[in-house]
């Protein structure tokens, strides 16, 4: 189909239009999705139709058009380029993840450059079978794919990075992903041009869509913007993917190169009838496919190019069915021509300069030992897979396992199980023959200890902080989860988000338990999650959201048990300065979706905070016992019987001993004191029998070092956090 177009994206424009409509309000488009997926399989001529409404950007648009057609036309006819030069485009994987099964292998992200430079060098053993009228038609790109071993600055890195932050779940705003990998990867916080590499961010979600990108354009030349956004499990034919999404990559990439569909410039398959248009004049008309029919002639308007109705071209890598196996030689000279074109930045990326400035045509040699691993906080027992990721060759390992077994290996990913509670360091020594590197990170595996009995019960009464084993906080930027004296329903305390002073919508901010046993749990009983929450929109348009995951596997996956929005949670109440609750502002939420796939010692919860530009947040009296839902905190099958009170802790700083007074109001067996280093490490364990009163205990300090510390103090109602300092 051959008429002409060229599309870009306006930098100016981004922010105010690159966004969907926050995740529980999503509507997924039906006649965009291939049969059998629950995702739009490509969003990017929608990203695109959101910019042409825009006069500032019709009026460039219509320029580079012109421009683009000029350039088209003198390749009229030539195909030879093919055969000529074969460009290298430079590429870096970031991967943006929340310590879930996002964070991919190394292995993973190679299969899916591995499948990127066959397909594009129509090395794919299955255009072989590609239908005889489009066999002559099969065209190699001569574009290869190379990972960059330069970040911006000049260090050498090994083409991927990495970036934890909860957003990788909600990819509403592009622009925020990019903002989170900028600031918080591992390699260099920064831009990484479009100009420079091509960009390819792996995320757990993106708008709902499987893959999108932008086409070619001035506006975007150098922003990150000018990248590929694409799910996880849609990058490679391994670990979390498979063949059937392995060939999601190539599609996005050809509309990086200034392809559209085979059916026209919309991401709706059928929804042109048979007047759109590819602009490329040897694919033939066609309304697209969401399956895999070789037979479908969908359109009976190809006499202009071939003479007679041919068949729809439906192995076509832009198409979207399940059988993609080629391009066409028209679609090879739009691709060609489109990364030689400066002013979009696509020239910049393959030119020897660039090259050479990105380390994509230099030898390989190891420059830095590096290893990663799905999670860094595991329970006792778990085992956990360590990843080399040295950069740019090893050929040779060499790892040292603190508290792990086996302590040692040679194997280049090795997996390790962990059983005592504690905070332990892993060392990695690499090799590639001639040189050697060692990277040693300190406490960089945390064991959590063993979850205690329920009830389990958290009013954050006796310490300000929130520290491991028992809370860790998550900060995606901003502000973040404390303890304050301020509000409570219950108590003195509760945790307080500062949600007021949020700079930006989307920011996501994660109080997560520790371990809790919920083994104890029968059909007859089941089990209830309760707390309390207090919060206020600053206007009636506020989208926050509280959302509270549970898992059943110490923190590998995490699922949704209840979603809060703005209006629920606010109603019509505003609050326009910043806001702390009165005791009638508190609500008791309920959780009964806890269910048996959760119920064994590894449980953990986490409530997730998505600032939506509303006021603060407070959450109160965190409880979860067995049986129906109870008004009141449960605790032992005592409602609001604080059997401990009173609680101090001195000297502090403390020297050779501290002591530990406290009331009990009826004689209390087993009070556990727990004392831990700042990173969640078991030091001493002490039990005591509280009688009726007062009670004083007195804990020995004097082999510790010179620092702070934590003693937990659990009993049936719950558990408190004391901080001292040893002198």
């Amino acid at each position: 189909m051959k008429k002409q177009f060229y599309s870009l994206l306006g930098i100016s424009l981004l922010s105010a239009t690159w966004s969907f409509a926050q995740q529980q309000g999503r509507i997924l488009d039906k006649s965009n999705m291939r049969q059998g997926e629950d995702v739009e399989y490509c969003i990017t001529h929608k990203k695109m139709n959101e910019l042409k409404s825009n006069p500032e950007f019709a009026k460039q648009y219509a320029k580079e058009q012109a421009e683009f057609e000029n350039l088209m036309l003198a390749k009229k006819g030539d195909n030879s380029t093919t055969k000529a030069v074969v460009y290298t485009v430079p590429v870096v994987f970031h991967i943006l993840h929340d310590n879930g099964s996002e964070n991919i292998s190394k292995d993973q992200i190679m299969s899916a450059l591995a499948i990127l430079n066959r397909d594009y060098a129509m090395l794919n053993p299955d255009t072989a079978t590609v239908q005889a009228p489009f066999q002559s038609l099969r065209s190699k790109v001569d574009i290869k794919f190379v990972l960059a071993t330069k970040a911006p600055n000049g260090a050498c890195f090994s083409g991927i990075t990495r970036t934890q932050n909860a957003i990788t779940n909600d990819g509403s705003n592009g622009t925020a992903q990019i903002n989170a990998i900028v600031a918080g990867n591992d390699v260099y916080n920064g831009q990484w041009p479009g100009n420079k590499y091509m960009n390819v961010y792996v995320c757990k979600d993106i708008g709902g869509a499987a893959g999108y990108t932008m086409l070619p354009a001035s506006w975007s030349a150098s922003s990150m913007q000018n990248g590929i956004f694409i799910l996880h499990n849609y990058i490679g034919n391994i670990g979390t993917s498979a063949e059937f999404s392995s060939r999601a990559l190539t599609h996005e990439v050809g509309h990086w190169l200034n392809l559209d569909h085979v059916w026209g410039g919309n991401n709706n398959p059928g929804s042109a009838g048979c007047g759109g248009t590819d602009n490329v004049q040897d694919t033939p008309a066609t309304q697209g496919s969401t399956t895999c029919n070789p037979a479908a002639n969908t359109c009976s308007t190809d006499n202009a190019y071939w003479g007679f109705d041919q068949i729809d071209n439906v192995e076509n890598y832009m198409d979207y069915s399940y059988c993609s196996k080629m391009f066409t030689a028209g679609q090879v000279t739009r691709m060609r021509t489109a990364i030689t074109v400066s002013s979009t930045g696509r020239a910049n990326v393959i030119s020897a300069a660039n090259l050479t400035a990105v380390g994509a045509n230099t030898p390989l040699a190891l420059c830095t030992a590096k290893f990663s691993t799905p999670r860094t906080v595991i329970c006792a027992g778990e085992s956990i897979t360590f990843t080399d990721e040295s950069y740019n060759i090893a050929t040779g390992w060499t790892w040292s396992f603190t508290g792990g077994s086996p302590a040692s290996s040679t194997v280049q990913n090795p997996t390790v199980t962990y059983n005592t509670p504690g905070t332990y360091a892993v060392q990695l020594q690499a090799t590639d023959g001639s040189n050697s590197n060692t990277a040693t990170i300190a406490g960089y595996i945390t064991v959590l200890p063993a979850g205690g009995n329920l009830p389990f019960y958290e009013s954050f009464e006796g310490s300000m902080n929130l520290n491991s084993p028992n809370w860790f906080v998550y900060n995606g930027g901003g502000s973040a989860w404390t303890v304050t004296n301020t509000a409570a329903k219950t108590g003195t305390n509760s945790a307080k988000l500062d949600n007021f002073s949020q700079s930006s919508t989307g920011q996501i901010d994660e109080l997560i338990s520790g371990p809790i046993d919920l083994s104890s749990i029968t059909s007859g009983t089941g089990v209830t999650l309760s707390f309390r929450y207090a919060y206020r929109k600053k206007t009636s348009t506020n989208t926050d959201l509280l959302k509270v995951f549970v898992t059943s596997d110490c923190g590998e996956t995490w699922d949704v048990r209840k979603t809060l929005t703005a209006a629920t949670m606010s109603g019509t109440n505003t609050a326009t300065s910043a806001w702390t609750p009165s005791a009638a502002d508190w609500v008791t939420v309920h959780v009964t979706n806890v269910t048996s796939t959760y119920w064994n010692d590894n449980f953990r919860c986490k409530f997730q905070a998505s600032s939506g530009g509303g006021n603060n947040f407070y959450i109160d009296d965190i409880n979860i016992y067995s049986g129906a839902p109870s008004d009141n905190p449960v605790t032992a099958g005592l409602a609001d019987l604080e059997t401990v009170a009173n609680i101090n802790l001195f000297p502090n700083p403390a020297d050779n001993e501290v002591q530990i007074s406290f009331s009990s109001q009826a004689g209390n067996n087993g009070i556990q004191f727990y004392v831990t280093d700042l990173t969640g490490k078991q030091l001493q364990h002490h039990t005591i029998n509280a009688n009726e009163g007062n009670n004083l205990v007195t804990i020995a300090t004097e082999n510790l070092s010179a620092g702070t510390y934590l003693i937990q103090m659990i009993d049936i109602t719950g558990q408190r956090t004391l901080t001292f300092v040893k002198k």
